[in-house]
């Protein structure tokens, strides 16, 4: 008898279901996911993601659009529009690509392509010119030098032609600095209007190695506009009332980045960027300092952004970082959560835990509130094993102690915990996310799963699906029998008022909310999973064969009634907790609003 119980009490102790129904729920959440655009690499991120409690985020592609259009030119004093724009692309990699009879289409870096475009509007045969003026030598653009030169050959000789940022382009030409400021001030106005702003230099060169980008002549500015995307502020506000700060890093202008931002919430204006010029100056106290209220940065490089990370990790923030750059690969590592764009470099997405194929930021807040209902749906699974696992427990070593026949044999409590435990739990975590979950804070990356009230909680429910349990073993083997001590009816009346309440239990599970307010039927996995186990234990007690291999008998109509009743019991006391819990909640609400 005594190695019997300590056998049961081993079987009920172990929730063996508990590693597969983690699995499977990360599983089922990471392709969920992936349907919606985002990739998961690494199954721990789920959980991490759900707790992010900083986005920072690109501009480019990520909050615009990335269909950069030409709708401003400034050429300087003496030069065309249509020269501006000839140089400029033949200073571009963009090409033109034509499909049969099908209409010619531009394929490369927007804005190259923009130009491209604005060059065909302007009547410039890009292609053409290409031809005629090939080519020697090519400096890639690049984050840190942020401008890109190429060596041609022109009528008039070599000629060195160079686009980049108007800020670093114009302190590289030859003017006076009267045109210097004039042309500053016209990049700051067209910035201002959330234009992104390119300027064309060139010089004449002697040889095609000549690298030296100086003494430049200033031939213009160039204009571009690109949309926010129409989900980016919508999602924005979603991340505002989840407690989650959106923060925006782009190597564009300042000017250019604040009116971004400011269109799609991001800041109020109130504060403006703050550039990579001055985080060069400060130490990681002043940047932390800074970190507090500063939503935008702007002409940051990779470097800036790994200091950014690193320093929101230090305020105790849960970081989210996008990238796709080569460079950017430190900053995605160093992040809680690395990010890299479906359109980024391999080298990227090696380094990120999540690849977002249509590069998009209200993907990440999707999968944010993914992550965080998967994360809630593991810890509504969990919670339903345990607090089942101690029911077991109670009705094994209460009965113990009161000096009764162990009431549930080890392979009954084995079969709850495999069968009727774990189709329940694996379609808990199936369970449609909480409509409220992007209305709280994030959980802090180091709170303990199982807080006071949770095992508080656990512990009550367990015990009170043991105690019926028990009720259901001492009935079962002295009041509805057929006389004298029955101990096979007790135990089968035990075992079956353990299983159903165990599948009611895991229905209580499906949300803080009563049944009748979510709907008893809305999830299609749990309807499936109380059909199935409620069947197969009515076939384990009903089926003769089956009743031999598990020690149970066939109970008759009032035996039946009785265990419905109280599987009942548990599953009733908690709606009616909860009930009490939103009246609560309801009549603080009124307090609150006076």
């Amino acid at each position: 008898e005594s190695f019997m119980l300590a056998i049961s009490l081993a079987v009920a102790a172990i929730p063996e279901g508990l590693p597969a129904m983690v699995t499977v729920v990360l599983s089922i959440g990471v392709q969920r996911m992936a349907r919606q655009g985002a990739i998961v690499r690494r199954l721990p991120a789920v959980e991490t993601l759900g707790c992010a409690s900083v986005i920072c985020s690109d501009k480019t592609g990520t909050l615009t659009q990335n269909k950069m259009t030409v709708t401003r030119l400034e050429p300087a004093t003496g030069v065309s529009e249509g020269r501006l724009l000839q140089y400029a692309a033949l200073c571009c990699n963009a090409e033109v690509q034509t499909n049969g009879r099908k209409k010619a289409t531009l394929s490369g870096d927007p804005t190259e392509t923009a130009i491209i475009d604005a060059a065909a509007r302007h009547k410039i045969l890009v292609m053409e010119d290409r031809k005629k003026y090939p080519r020697m030598r090519e400096t890639p653009f690049d984050s840190s030098r942020k401008r890109m030169s190429v060596v041609c050959r022109l009528p008039e000789g070599l000629a060195m032609i160079v686009k980049g940022a108007p800020d670093i382009l114009l302190a590289r030409c030859s003017m006076d600095e009267h045109t210097r400021r004039g042309a500053l001030a016209t990049n700051e106005q067209m910035a201002n209007r959330a234009l992104r702003v390119l300027a064309v230099a060139y010089k004449p060169v002697a040889q095609a190695q000549t690298t030296g980008e100086e003494h430049l002549t200033f031939l213009g500015l160039i204009g571009m506009n690109d949309p926010p995307r129409k989900e980016a502020r919508a999602a924005v506000k979603i991340c505002r009332h989840a407690g989650i700060i959106p923060i925006m890093i782009t190597g564009d202008h300042a000017a250019t980045a604040n009116a971004i931002a400011r269109e799609i919430g991001i800041t109020d204006g109130t504060r403006s960027a703050l550039t990579g010029a001055t985080l060069d100056k400060m130490n990681e106290e002043a940047l932390k300092e800074q970190l507090r209220d500063c939503r935008v940065f702007a002409r940051v490089t990779p470097e800036h952004k790994m200091r950014i990370v690193k320093a929101l990790r230090a305020m105790g923030h849960v970081v989210a970082m996008t990238g796709d750059g080569v460079n950017d690969a430190p900053a995605l590592k160093a992040a809680d959560i690395g990010c890299a764009m479906g359109s980024g470099t391999e080298v990227a997405k090696g380094a990120a835990d999540m690849i977002l194929t249509d590069d998009n930021f209200a993907t990440i807040v999707h999968a944010t509130e993914a992550g965080r209902g998967i994360y809630d749906n593991i810890k509504k699974s969990v919670h339903f094993l345990i607090s089942s696992n101690i029911g077991e427990i109670v009705a094994v070593f209460f009965a113990s102690i009161l000096g009764l026949p162990t009431p549930l044999l080890p392979i009954q409590l084995l079969w709850v915990n495999v069968v009727t435990d774990s189709a329940p739990a694996i379609a808990l975590g199936m369970e449609p996310t909480e409509p409220n979950i992007m209305r709280q804070a994030p959980k802090p990356v180091n709170q303990n799963f199982f807080d006071k009230t949770l095992a508080l909680h656990m512990a009550m429910e367990g015990t009170l699906m043991g105690a019926v349990t028990l009720l259901a073993f001492v009935l079962g083997r002295r009041m509805l029998g057929f006389g004298g001590d029955d101990l096979p009816l007790g135990r089968t009346m035990a075992f079956s008022v353990l299983s159903f309440v165990e599948v009611l239990h895991a229905n209580n599970k499906r949300s803080a909310r009563s049944l009748l307010a979510i709907g008893p039927f809305s999830n299609k996995q749990m309807n499936f999973a109380n059909v199935v186990c409620c069947g197969l234990q009515v076939l384990v007690v009903a089926f003769v064969p089956l009743c031999e291999i598990f020690g149970t008998v066939p109970l008759n109509g009032l035996q039946w009634l009785t265990t419905a009743a109280l599987a009942l019991v548990p599953t009733a006391a908690m709606e009616i907790e909860k009930l009490g819990t939103a009246l609560h909640a309801r009549r603080a609400y009124r307090l609150r609003r006076g």
